[in-house]
């Protein structure tokens, strides 16, 4: 199934896996040592950054120590004044973002977010879910085209974690307490739940119809919950052809983040292979590809997509895209550099 699963949060401890079976053991442990991981990479740039920040301020101490009062005047003007046209680009910037979400209101792919799950997640779970939600928005607003994005059964619990991030309320969205079901109504006929449960794959998207993503971080707890939500609707359902292209290393189960890059870089380029190695993390991939009868190289691909300008992991694109917006800080801002988190708070504050 396409539910999420928590690409952000620890894997559940070791004591916890006495009962369940050696495969499951092997899978959880390997989680483990990617999470391990992920945790050290996010620690070594956060670092790097705080090493880079305090290395930009000492170096230009350095150059206006030696400078005249003149020359220092006038170095700091013209600091001031690059820093003002910066700050005038991201205005004009995020106008543009503005523009492009409100257009998309009007004409874009409606792709829904179901949230009406939290009953079945823990706290933390729910926050990991926030956090991808967050990504989302930040992933569609710097798109050419972006979705039509909507959040149904935004209430209770998730409702109060979305509440928490900033900026939350200026989001250019749709936020609706009522599940889907009711908010389109009169448009069941269009409704398509994307889950890898499902039989019929999906081939191209189509503007006239709604695609819903399950907003469920569970690790496989509720496996085919959105299918059986789906049939129980009378609604239809379809997956996404990873396996026409992919074979992935473990199951087809992405996080909420991935399946919206998914399609939006779908939109953009109308190109499923290059939309999957676009987002798809290489260590969920295989090492042999699949297309059709033929096997084809991860490496030549994965080449082509980097010659392209592309990531292949969308969500790690999403944060450094936002990570460093800020070249010169306070001093206040100084003694400690941003999480990657903050940052791309900040990027989808309007």
């Amino acid at each position: 199934m396409l539910e999420a699963t928590d690409d952000n949060e620890p894997i559940a401890a070791a004591g916890e896996a006495a009962s369940i079976s050696k495969s499951a053991r092997k899978r959880l442990l390997k989680q483990q040592r990617l999470q391990a991981r992920k945790i050290e990479r996010k620690a070594a740039e956060k670092e790097r950054r705080r090493e880079d920040l305090e290395r930009r301020r000492r170096e230009w101490e350095e150059k206006l120590a030696d400078k005249t009062e003149e020359e220092r005047t006038r170095l700091v003007k013209s600091r001031k004044e690059t820093r003002r046209e910066r700050m005038g680009k991201r205005t004009e910037e995020r106008s543009k973002r503005a523009e492009r979400l409100r257009t998309a209101a009007v004409v874009g792919q409606k792709v829904v977010l179901d949230l009406e799950f939290s009953d079945l997640m823990s706290p933390t779970e729910i926050q990991s879910l926030a956090h991808q939600i967050m990504y989302c928005y930040a992933a569609n607003g710097k798109c050419e085209y972006p979705a039509h994005l909507w959040l149904t059964g935004c209430n209770g619990n998730i409702g109060s974690q979305l509440q928490r991030l900033p900026g939350y309320d200026k989001w250019i969205i749709e936020k609706e307490s009522r599940p889907y079901i009711e908010v389109f109504q009169d448009h069941k006929e269009k409704l398509i739940y994307l889950t890898a449960d499902a039989e019929t794959t999906l081939e191209e998207l189509d503007t006239n119809r709604i695609y819903i993503i399950g907003g469920l971080v569970d690790r496989n707890r509720w496996k085919g919950i959105t299918m059986k939500k789906a049939n129980e609707q009378g609604i239809q359902s379809a997956k996404l052809p990873i396996g026409n292209y992919i074979k992935l290393a473990s199951s087809q189960v992405l996080t909420v983040n991935q399946v919206v890059e998914i399609l939006l870089k779908f939109v953009e380029t109308g190109d499923w292979k290059n939309a999957f190695f676009t987002v798809i993390p290489q260590r969920k991939r295989g090492a042999v590809e699949i297309e059709g009868d033929d096997t084809i190289d991860v490496a030549k691909i994965e080449k082509e997509c980097n010659e392209e300008g592309l990531e292949a992991d969308a969500e790690e694109e999403v944060e450094e895209e936002y990570a460093d917006n800020d070249a010169i800080r306070t001093k206040k801002q100084r003694s400690e550099s941003k999480t990657e988190e903050t940052d791309i708070i900040k990027a989808t504050e309007s």
